[in-house]
């Protein structure tokens, strides 16, 4: 069926349905509608989300497919998220939705991934070749700062200042990656060309501290600091910056739909991105804070739990919110 066709059969029931989500959303009576009432909405919840299903295999325009993700979107937090309280919301986001919206904007991440890590490989390589190149990275007094916080005579790893206690050092390590995070994230409106930017400067510094820090003999206190907090650190960045690209790609390419409204629709989902990338900033703190800066732990046992946790990391996003029919997109 030709999508011309298609809509003209569908189209009394869209709106039937549309209407009906405009009155349960100025009504605010969602938890007092009669039973009957409440099954017919259920009923039109399925066949618009059936109807989603044909139109995105049937490749039909971005318009359509987003007028309907939106009906079907809408229907479901009237269905399930709204009559939740808070506390499960986000308990069901991060059990379920937020692997499942990692998933369905895996070309942003892979996107945002591939553009933070590629600088960090060509500058670790290039470092390694000529030792010198990391001063057109970093300027030499703060890679002297640096290599005090991982001197394997420091009486703290990985602390600018010793003196800091861990709860000072948490608060500094969740107010430096959330601020990262937004930046990352709010320069998508540049069409995009900040969360590149951004991106490609995180890679560089990477890359750069890393191979000179492991060239100079500090593998054992800067790898297996690092590698614990850096599962939920580094993921979260690309997340925030996976959101940032959805922004520009919206401002730059959005179809049939005006930039505004593409903007506005990219930025719904995009959000939930964000979300889940500050929340895993916060666990990256404490873990930076609490686990990675414990002394006297030999370097293999925080190697173990680090690779535990990239491990656990990826199976959570790879496997976690699978068998559920609803979707995050």
């Amino acid at each position: 069926m030709k999508q011309r066709a298609f809509e003209a059969a569908n189209a009394d029931a869209w709106q039937l349905y549309a209407a009906e989500l405009a009155s349960l959303d100025s009504s605010g009576m969602r938890m007092r509608l009669p039973a009957q009432s409440v099954e017919q909405f259920v009923v039109g919840y399925r066949q618009i989300s059936h109807d989603l299903a044909i139109a995105r295999a049937r490749g039909y325009t971005p318009a359509l497919i987003a007028r309907l993700n939106d009906l079907v979107v809408r229907g479901h937090n009237v269905i399930y998220v709204r009559r939740a309280g808070f506390g499960r919301r986000l308990a069901e986001f991060f059990v379920q939705g937020f692997p499942r919206l990692v998933r369905a904007q895996r070309g942003y991440v892979f996107a945002a991934a591939a553009t933070m890590l590629l600088p960090a490989l060509l500058i670790a390589i290039a470092i390694d070749r000529a030792p010198e190149a990391i001063y057109s990275v970093m300027s030499a007094d703060a890679l002297t700062q640096i290599e005090a916080m991982y001197d394997p005579t420091a009486a703290h790893y990985g602390r600018p200042r010793a003196a800091d206690s861990n709860f000072a050092m948490f608060g500094f390590y969740v107010r430096n990656n959330i601020s990262i995070s937004f930046q990352l994230f709010a320069t998508g409106v540049l069409a995009g060309l900040g969360t590149l930017m951004y991106l490609v400067y995180n890679g560089l510094i990477l890359g750069a501290v890393g191979i000179h820090l492991i060239k100079l003999g500090y593998f054992d206190t800067f790898v297996p600091f690092v590698i614990g907090h850096g599962a939920f650190e580094l993921t979260a960045i690309v997340f925030a910056g996976a959101g940032g690209l959805m922004l520009g790609h919206a401002l730059l390419d959005p179809g049939r739909l005006s930039r505004r409204t593409a903007l506005q629709r990219a930025g719904r989902v995009a959000v939930r991105l964000l979300l889940g990338a500050v929340v895993m900033l916060i666990v990256a703190a404490f873990v930076e804070a609490f686990w990675s800066s414990i002394g006297g732990l030999p370097s293999s046992i925080k190697l173990l739990v680090g690779v535990a946790l990239w491990v656990g990391m990826f199976g959570y996003f790879v496997a976690a919110g699978r068998g559920d029919g609803s979707r995050a997109d």
